[in-house]
């Protein structure tokens, strides 16, 4: 006990010298680390769960990780393309250009406004058709310079592009994410690009132009979502929650 109160004791008498020899500002500078640790908050690691509330467990091999996978590898080149782009204009290929004046329109704004111009923007520069009208094979992913040289284009082919134009203007890929949905209505899978903003999933859908957050969306069954880590299945009970059983791997997306 007399072991604590000199030690105390002494820790005033410092204190003591302190504000005589260095002024109040040099003690309390002694002081406030020391309140800092033990009163500042810690930071919020909060963040919103995967679209459409359910767990997910990763895909790490067939069709649908090929094609996300090979899209990819398209996305990187035409981030390549949009960088000679910058660097000099008449380098600039008439698609590329195009997607930057598309890119343009969103980067000056800022949340939801962003995701709302973005998503008009490119909703407005693809006319839907379906790969097999445009391409001759049932499913094909394009990256967002083949997709705006054609003007045309399925639903992934607008989440894509939207993909792509949000991370250009500014949005981390962290909070992106294409979703692939089941529609029971039409009976057709779809393809939707979801985005984090303030702890919600905003829904960008090249059939409406109005944002919807993915709990306005309560009749879609969530089937997959691709993101920069991979490829992930939404949990069974996802599936299978008041819809019924869904086939495991959409071979072809509407539009």
């Amino acid at each position: 006990m007399s072991g604590r109160v000199a030690a105390r004791d002494i820790a005033c008498v410092v204190l003591c010298l302190l504000a005589v020899l260095g002024g109040p500002a040099a003690a309390r500078s002694q002081s406030l680390p020391r309140l800092a640790m033990i009163e500042a908050p810690a930071a919020s690691s909060r963040q919103a769960p995967e679209p459409f509330g359910f767990d997910t467990a990763p895909v790490t091999s067939g069709e649908l990780p090929d094609k996300w996978n090979g899209v990819a590898a398209d996305i990187r080149a035409d981030r390549e393309v949009l960088l000679l782009c910058r660097l000099d204009v008449t380098l600039c290929p008439e698609a590329a250009q195009k997607f930057l004046d598309l890119v343009a329109q969103g980067s000056a704004l800022a949340g939801r406004a962003r995701l709302g111009t973005i998503n008009r923007a490119i909703n407005l520069a693809i006319q839907p058709m379906s790969d097999l009208a445009q391409w001759g094979v049932v499913d094909r992913w394009s990256a967002p310079l083949v997709t705006l040289s054609t003007g045309r284009g399925d639903c992934e082919d607008y989440a894509i592009a939207k993909y792509v134009a949000l991370g250009e203007a500014g949005v981390a890929e962290d909070d992106m994410r294409l979703v692939i949905v089941h529609d029971p209505a039409l009976g057709q899978d779809h393809a939707v690009l979801t985005v984090r903003l303030d702890d919600k999933w905003i829904v960008l859908d090249n059939r409406r132009m109005a944002l919807l957050d993915d709990a306005e969306l309560p009749h879609v069954v969530p089937l997959f979502v691709l993101a920069r880590a991979g490829v992930r299945q939404f949990a069974p009970a996802a599936i299978a929650d008041g819809h019924g059983a869904h086939a495991p791997m959409p071979s072809a997306l509407g539009y």
